[in-house]
């Protein structure tokens, strides 16, 4: 049995805006770019979950993979924060070429990064300001008042990656009737299926 792997549509309409090029003929492309930037962040947060608890390196020192060579930059919280804006602004971007249930999973994934990336404008806050909060001796977030924080954000990128990965699912398989509403060439069916069923 062949697999169907559609071509990348890199011709848009003329006149559409960058906005309606990135949700319309090169939504594919978009994706592809935006998951490999998820996916090397979520990589490091993996790797560094690796050396804490099978390695069993102290914490200072678990800093993932770049962090073995630029330890200065894992430890900045800018670097954190940018990350956390860069993962805002892909997937509001992005979302206007989702549809139907790909739709309401992306948008999970917005919402909580929306919170994650509060958490962040806290710790970058208190970085900028020298000014901790709840007398900690480092900067802390509002769940880092509960959880340790390697541990809590690995879980942030755990439920935002989760809802991403079922939205694009859909986005890529996209239930009967959905299909006739999708502006892009991301769907993984032949043109032929996609328009079985629908009148």
């Amino acid at each position: 049995m062949a697999t169907y792997v559609p071509a990348v549509a890199m011709h848009p309409a003329p006149g559409q805006s960058l906005y309606e090029k990135l949700n319309g003929a090169w939504h594919e492309r978009a994706l592809q770019v935006f998951m490999a930037i998820v996916l090397a962040h979520w990589g490091e947060h993996l790797v560094q979950a690796y050396q804490i608890w099978v390695l069993h390196w102290p914490r200072p020192m678990a800093n993932g993979i770049v962090g073995l060579w630029y330890p200065w930059l894992i430890k900045s919280e800018a670097l954190h924060y940018s990350y956390a804006v860069v993962m805002l602004a892909g997937i509001w971007i992005l979302r206007k070429g989702f549809t139907g249930r790909a739709r309401t999973w992306w948008t999970a994934a917005l919402v909580i990064q929306f919170w994650h990336h509060i958490e962040h404008l806290l710790l970058i806050g208190q970085a900028t300001f020298h000014h901790n909060l709840w007398h900690k001796p480092v900067p802390c977030s509002v769940l880092q008042l509960v959880f340790p924080r390697v541990e809590l954000h690995l879980f942030y990128n755990s439920v935002v990656f989760i809802p991403m990965v079922i939205g694009m699912y859909y986005h890529m398989f996209p239930p009967t009737g959905e299909t006739q509403h999708a502006e892009c060439s991301c769907s993984w069916r032949p043109k032929e299926q996609e328009t079985v069923g629908v009148s």
